[in-house]
């Protein structure tokens, strides 16, 4: 070990003590030669020389062999920069790894620490064993593995994953001490790669202490407030408050959390802002509620190194968060529907589109689980249906009232405000001049942001005494001040009251969109249900792993008593994930890990005498042998070279091919291929948006693409590239993805003369919009931003493709072609230009193909396929294979279709 310098086979620096005798060596000269009289060489004296042999070898070209063989030892010697430091003992080393939750946020940081460890014991020839200290997938509990080569040892940490629950250290201790007092697995050196976070009341003191006793202990911990806690959100009128926790000392930022659906899309993003030190942030992610109601997982964002959320930072939103069952109930339920007039008929309409109407008597309603109890001018009776109500509201519920003539006459005691006997109307005792219009909704209403329109007026209401607190408890004014709505919270839930009907009766806000925006905003203040009740078994349907990734459960993991849910720590036995029933009707439920968890808080400190490092500080071990040996072949050329042109045979220019023949590779590969290079291999490209993640996603796609087709087909493709027409040449690439995006300019003439030039030329340009499959679509905007593209550029009369289509079949025989999303039809040149061997120029759709075929560093598909299904991608992945054969071959396939016609002249 020279400082940072270090050698794995330091032995061969011995051969340094030869280059003396090689410097010897070479500067040997022939003995003088004796001088022998001989008349004739007079006759020779005057010539001149045509070859002079120097006596003795030039130092400048000595000095360039014995660097070179220098080099050469030095390079054999196997010099490690920034090597990590191992003990100066042969004994073995052990490796403790806490593989819990919180390992997840820097686990390529873990398993770099861990390796460089590895590293150094395989250059000391050091048996090596490995403990993780959380359970198993299985619900083992955690034991080391045997003594092993470090290469074996190698294999064993690769297999390593973070898990979804916390570590068990109690247990990894236990496991410890059985293993070492079992025999032969006594003191030793350990590492301790420890998430730094104390779990379930144990901090890990007892496990360090026990590994600083049985010999030094080296302890890496990540930095401070890495481990990020999302907790489950809490629901309000038309946004969700999200809460973050991670443990103290962490520096200032921020956090991002992404809003997702089942299929992967993302339909939201909020901004937490954390400051330094600081254990919690909050914010919130404001949605329209039929945006909110298709969310099902809410994640932290990624780092910009493509670091995992991890379990802890990812919550399923199940029916509690987004499903509002509400209860409809009327007076008289005979006339409750009768169109336009009846109590229950504007209502219905009105909140069918986003919560589900349930309706029956009061007790058939409460019966089964509400969010919301609709009572449409219908006073409750004293006695067991005011204390069935009341039950419903203070355990969470929330009761929406509407007056009318009969609570007019007679309120209850489930009212948010004293009401006066009698309503108010025109041309009675308390009367207007004329129909009151609707006040502007203060800020802390629930309906603040709406704009109620002139148009709507109350010409009757019922009143509220004058209370205490009045103006706090409204929620809607009419402009006279008198209260609209009025509301009160009792127990966990809460008590709403309109004071007119629910019908056109008294007003004619039932007539608006603004009644059905108010409740909207109303439904979506109170809280989902689930509708599994008791110990109904909610059997695993996905999990999540370590790095919050839904997959597959494993196979010990199982079901769950309803009841129990929101009460079971996750587990192997219950990992986090959804959990369902089966048959008809099926619902599932989230089981959340932060939901469980305590707020982080920091491990001990590492006992005296320990050494403690910090996981990613310590620069990455660099091997210098590979660049020495080059440098050591380059002089070896470059000696060569000097040699052949000091002999003068005529050969200087087979000489300096040789010497580029040899350097060329090699400095090709350690500093990228030189400008040009694309004509030499064949590239996919695509379009650069501007919109950094669309661009990875297009890199990604073509990525996988690239490395499919190389797999199934004789083609071999390189790296796909990233073009900007216009300014880039695109006469070299056979095919161009072009991601439409929304916001998307119009080219400008440079761009539009390039890709005019590039179709007319035989390329193909794939305009994907990503907005079918959906319904709605995916990428609003995209149709008219694809105009707005190809307003300019010399597309041909398009239409849809033909089910006899060569895309169909140069390859793959595809009955469709199908992307992340299936459906929608794609576009090609209606007609056929034999001058460009009738290939299209332009394929047109919408099913982002790019998120289909999308590759990441990991080798796995990030993006879910819609409506799924490995079927999916593989057809996906196969349109994508007849693109590049019909790109590189043309219409060839085309002619197959006259084979018949062929067949049977032949035959005559």
């Amino acid at each position: 070990m020279t400082g940072a310098l270090s050698f794995a086979a330091p032995w061969l620096l011995v051969a340094l003590a030869v280059l003396p005798a090689l410097w010897w060596l070479l500067r040997v000269t022939p003995p003088t030669p004796r001088t022998q009289s001989f008349p004739p060489a007079r006759l020779l004296r005057d010539l001149p020389a045509v070859e002079e042999t120097p006596a003795r070898t030039p130092w400048w070209l000595l000095l360039l062999r014995l660097l070179a063989a220098a080099l050469i030892i030095l390079g054999l010697a196997r010099p490690v920069w920034n090597a990590a430091q191992g003990d100066a003992v042969e004994q073995p080393l052990l490796i403790v790894v806490d593989d819990g939750w919180a390992s997840a946020a820097d686990w390529p940081d873990r398993m770099a620490a861990a390796g460089a460890a590895l590293d150094a014991a395989a250059r000391a020839t050091r048996r090596v064993a490995i403990l993780p200290t959380s359970p198993t997938v299985t619900g083992e509990p955690p034991r080391p593995t045997g003594w092993m080569p470090a290469e074996e040892a190698r294999a064993r940490l690769a297999a390593l994953r973070p898990h979804p629950w916390a570590p068990d250290r109690p247990a990894a201790l236990e496991a410890l001490r059985n293993w070492r007092d079992g025999g032969r697995n006594g003191g030793s050196p350990s590492l301790y790669v420890s998430d730094g976070l104390a779990h379930g009341g144990d901090d890990g003191a007892a496990l360090m202490a026990a590994l600083a006793d049985a010999g030094p202990l080296q302890v890496a911990r990540g930095a401070p407030g890495t481990a990020r806690v999302l907790l489950p959100p809490r629901a309000e009128a038309d946004r969700l408050v999200l809460g973050l926790r991670r443990a103290p000392g962490g520096p200032a930022g921020e956090a991002a959390v992404l809003a997702m659906t089942p299929d992967g899309r993302t339909l939201g993003r909020a901004t937490l802002p954390l400051a330094a030190g600081a254990t919690e942030a909050e914010g919130s992610l404001e949605l329209p509620v039929e945006i909110r109601n298709s969310v099902t997982q809410l994640a932290l964002e990624g780092t910009s190194e493509g670091a995992p959320p991890g379990a802890a930072g990812v919550v399923l939103l199940d029916e509690r968060f987004r499903r509002r069952p509400v209860g409809l109930l009327a007076a008289q339920e005979e006339s409750a529907d009768t169109p336009l007039t009846g109590s229950l008929y504007y209502l219905d309409r009105a909140l069918s589109p986003f919560a589900e109407v349930r309706r029956g008597t009061l007790d058939v309603l409460l019966s089964r689980r509400l969010a919301v109890l609709v009572l449409a001018d219908r006073p409750l009776a004293e006695g067991a249906e005011t204390e069935a109500v009341t039950r419903f509201v203070e355990g969470g519920g929330l009761l929406l009232r509407f007056a009318g003539p009969r609570l007019a006459e007679k309120g209850d005691a489930l009212l948010p405000v004293p009401l006066r006997a009698g309503e108010r109307a025109l041309g009675s005792a308390l009367s207007w001049e004329r129909p009151q219009t609707l006040a502007p909704f203060a800020e802390g209403s629930p309906f603040a942001g709406l704009t109620p329109p002139a148009e709507v007026t109350v010409s009757t209401q019922v009143l509220a005494e004058p209370v205490p607190r009045l103006a706090e408890r409204s929620w809607a004014r009419l402009s006279d001040g008198t209260p609209l709505v009025t509301f009160e919270n009792r127990g966990q839930g809460r008590i709403v009251l309109f004071h007119v009907t629910a019908n056109a009766d008294w007003s004619n806000l039932p007539l608006s969109g603004l009644y059905i925006d108010m409740l909207r905003r109303i439904v979506a203040l109170s809280s989902g249900v689930a509708g599994s009740e008791g110990e109904a078994p909610l059997a695993p349907v996905e999990t999540l792993d370590g790095f919050g990734r839904l997959g597959a459960p494993p196979p010990v993991a199982g079901p769950i008593g309803a009841a129990r849910l929101d009460s079971t720590t996750p587990g192997p036995r219950h990992p986090p994930g959804w959990y369902g029933t089966s048959g008809e009707g099926g619902e599932r439920r989230a089981l959340n890990l932060s939901a469980r968890l305590p707020a982080p808080a920091p491990a001990a400190a590492p006992p005296s005498g320990a050494r403690e490092t910090r996981i990613g500080g310590v620069p990455a071990e660099r091997d210098l042998g590979p660049w020495l040996l080059a440098a050591a072949l380059v002089l070896l050329a470059a000696d060569l070279l000097l040699s052949l042109q000091s002999r003068g045979l005529g050969l200087r220019a087979r000489a300096a091919l040789l010497a580029l023949a040899i350097l060329v590779p090699g400095l090709a590969q350690a500093q990228g291929a030189p400008e040009g290079s694309a004509a030499l291999a064949t590239r996919l490209a695509y379009v650069v948006t501007g919109d950094t993640a669309t661009d990875e996603v297009s890199r990604q796609g073509l990525a996988g693409l690239s490395e499919y087709v190389n797999r199934r087909t004789a083609a071999n493709l390189a790296e796909p590239v990233a073009l900007r027409p216009g300014v880039d040449d695109l006469s070299l690439y056979p095919l161009l993805l072009w991601v439409v995006l929304p916001d998307a300019a119009a080219p400008d003439a440079r761009a539009v003369d390039a890709l005019n030039a590039f179709m007319r030329n035989g390329g193909i340009i794939l305009f994907d919009t990503r907005n079918e499959g959906s319904g709605e679509g995916v990428s609003l905007g995209a149709d008219a931003a694809l105009r707005r593209l190809t307003s300019r550029l010399q597309v041909p009369p398009l239409a849809p493709l033909p089910d006899d289509h060569v895309l169909k079949r140069a390859f793959y025989l595809l009955p469709e072609l199908p992307g992340r999303y299936a459906g929608g039809p794609v576009w090609i040149a209606r007609d056929t230009d034999r001058a460009n061997d009738s290939v299209s120029p332009v394929i047109i759709g919408g099913h982002d193909w790019a998120s289909a075929w999308a590759v990441d560093a990991r080798g796995s598909n990030p993006y879910a396929v819609i409506p799924g299904g490995a079927r999916q991608r593989t057809l996906a992945y196969r349109f994508g294979v007849n693109l590049v054969i019909y790109a590189l071959t043309g219409n060839y396939k085309g002619d197959q279709v006259h084979v018949p016609a062929i067949l049977e002249r032949l035959g005559n």
